[in-house]
């Protein structure tokens, strides 16, 4: 089976060294080969290790790339450059602190993060970490492609469109993956005095969404690097030896 990760950069909020730190973090994390791949708007400075792709074009419009992270439906298209396998897409504000080669072999079809878990709700999907067999599911852009102001207004965000139209989901084992928001916070209060945690071990991967980012965590100086009333007083030292380690620059 031939193994892809896949990332996305467009637009100017994540830089390549986002990029290339994935890369170097999935590199020591997986072994046996695979195919890293990253669909950009603008491929300077990613390292020579990715592979670097336009994002396709699948009838977006200018709002739907900057809300809702619709262009990440162009994964599924039927041919995507000739990528063949199984793969794995990874968001470039994930931090990876585990083995992912079981990432490859858990479940069937299309297997995302259950946000239901974290926010004591029903399942719903997150896509900051999925896996699907490429070529399988080009219904998602004929879709979108047909009809794409209803099924945008309908869902507002891509994930809420994989978890609509796609008949069967999985869910990667809760065990594997922790929020940073959730999971690692300090409790308020305590959160100024003391760092965020380090995962317990198990965990494979740690999931930012939304603010704060990694590199609000990393960049040098003072601060407050959270949204308040949450408060990470400074730099984070696990944080900034995982983006030092991989290759990223301060």
């Amino acid at each position: 089976m031939d193994r892809v990760v896949l990332c996305m950069k467009w637009g100017t909020l994540y830089g390549p060294d986002y990029v290339n730190v994935l890369y170097s973090a999935v590199r020591r994390n997986l072994t046996g080969d695979f195919r890293f791949v990253c669909l950009t708007d603008d491929p300077a400075g990613i390292r020579d290790e990715v592979e670097c792709h336009p994002i396709p074009d699948i009838g977006l419009k200018h709002e739907n790339w900057y809300h809702g992270a619709w262009p990440k439906i162009a994964v599924f298209l039927p041919d995507l450059y000739g990528l063949t396998g199984r793969a794995l897409f990874i968001d470039l504000d994930m931090i990876i602190c585990g083995p992912l080669d079981e990432f490859f072999t858990y479940d069937q079809g299309l297997v995302t993060i259950d946000e239901g878990v974290w926010n004591g709700t029903p399942p719903s999907t997150m896509t900051s970490i999925f896996a699907f067999d490429l070529g399988q599911m080009g219904y998602l852009v004929d879709r979108i492609r047909a009809d794409r102001d209803a099924i945008c207004a309908k869902y507002d965000i891509e994930q809420n469109y994989l978890h609509g139209e796609v008949e069967r989901i999985g869910y990667w084992p809760h065990d594997w993956l922790v929020s940073f928001k959730r999971h690692l916070r300090q409790p308020l209060l305590i959160d100024r005095f003391k760092q965020p945690k380090w995962p317990e071990p198990g965990v494979k991967i740690i999931v930012f969404h939304g603010r704060p980012r990694p590199m609000d965590l990393i960049r040098p100086g003072g601060g407050n690097r959270d949204l308040f009333p949450h408060c990470v007083p400074g730099q984070v030292d696990w944080a900034r030896d995982y983006w030092l380690e991989n290759g990223g620059r301060l």
